[in-house]
């Protein structure tokens, strides 16, 4: 039996989550990505709360095109966010999405942007 795409990012992403979780010292860096926009929050799962968020919808200008550079700077963002609460240390979760492509260009910009993972 094959899986439809949803059906096999769902299954990745139990597997991760198994593995992963965010702390109060190191928490989730989670990316999500639709076919219009791209959105990464960073979560402490021992309290359930979203700490800081960033995604496609509010970078500054309004013709987003969904392109690997957007997510880049959605990658900067959120880390610009992290540093405004004091945060330096995630645990990056890809939410069963391969690490490639838009994905990897928001770690890439997390990275960039002083985030360590």
């Amino acid at each position: 039996m094959t899986l439809s795409k949803q059906e096999a990012r769902k299954k990745r992403k139990v597997r991760i989550r198994k593995k992963i979780s965010g702390t109060p010292e190191r928490p989730r860096l989670v990316v999500f990505r639709s076919n219009k926009h791209i959105y990464a929050q960073i979560v402490d799962d021992s309290r359930g709360v979203t700490l800081a968020a960033a995604s496609t919808l509010n970078l500054e200008e309004s013709a987003v095109s969904l392109t690997v550079e957007s997510a880049k700077r959605v990658g900067l963002k959120i880390a610009e966010e992290a540093k405004k609460k004091d945060i330096s240390a995630v645990v990056f979760d890809r939410n069963g999405f391969l690490f490639h492509g838009r994905v990897k260009a928001v770690a890439d910009g997390a990275r960039e942007g002083g985030l360590n993972f």
